[in-house]
């Protein structure tokens, strides 16, 4: 299992020198470790990680820049790294859930947004691996039609999900809700009332043989431009 020091290892844009930056800015030196003091291989975040949200700008890697069309909103998410460095959800320039801002958790991760406006309702996050899963479910019940949802997994998304709320995420547009599993990775944006599944998904396997990180599989990033919802 990884230290739980939450570390970034920043990749430098002429890609010949890493420097290791913790949370709080703190240089860092050598790599992530087990409990039992066993090196593992370090967390790289991609260079956009660091860029702050900036309004209608979706950020390349190295600075290519990508801006959204009118009547759409833009939105960026990663997953979390392992269980060491937690998610991040930005949309229409603001950061809503990050390590930064210490509102994330194990589990799933979620921002509803009105799908009209953009205006924020509601955050939340919920621990799939030993926390209620009334607690979600209730939250999804309650999302209303219209209604923008993002997700970031970190560390487990899957050991509490249950058939009716693998369905609930289905029914906001997930494809993969129904094959999630132990550790994998989840980013997802769907939305209430949607008649087709959301282009708006990736899910990584938890698999031994190919994970990135000991234990769990690499981490995951999309950025995109989502339509209004018109009335």
């Amino acid at each position: 299992m990884f230290s739980s020091r939450k570390l970034l290892t920043r990749l430098c844009p002429d890609h010949s020198e890493r420097r290791e930056t913790s949370l709080d800015g703190n240089r860092q030196k050598g790599p992530i470790t087990n409990q039992n003091g066993s090196s593992t291989e370090k967390l790289r975040w991609p260079i956009s990680f660091l860029v702050p949200c900036t309004h209608k700008i979706i950020w390349k890697y190295l600075g290519e820049i990508k801006r959204c069309p009118e009547h759409t909103f833009s939105f960026k998410i990663i997953s979390g790294a392992a269980n060491v460095v937690g998610p991040s959800i930005c949309f229409d320039g603001n950061m809503l859930m990050s390590n930064v801002k210490n509102n994330v958790g194990r589990g799933l991760n979620m921002a509803l947004i009105n799908g009209t406006t953009g205006q924020l309702i509601k955050i939340d996050s919920f621990d799939m691996y030993s926390g209620d899963i009334n607690n979600l479910l209730n939250f999804m019940k309650g999302i209303s039609k219209g209604t923008l949802v993002l997700l970031a997994s970190y560390d487990d998304p899957a050991t509490k999900l249950n058939d009716e709320a693998r369905q609930l995420f289905s029914d906001l547009g997930s494809k993969y809700a129904s094959q999630m599993g132990f550790r994998d990775n989840w980013i997802f944006v769907g939305g209430s009332g949607l008649k087709n599944k959301s282009p708006f998904e990736q899910h990584l396997k938890n698999n031994q043989e190919t994970n990135k990180y000991d234990g769990w599989p690499e981490l995951l990033e999309m950025e995109g431009c989502v339509p209004k919802k018109i009335d």
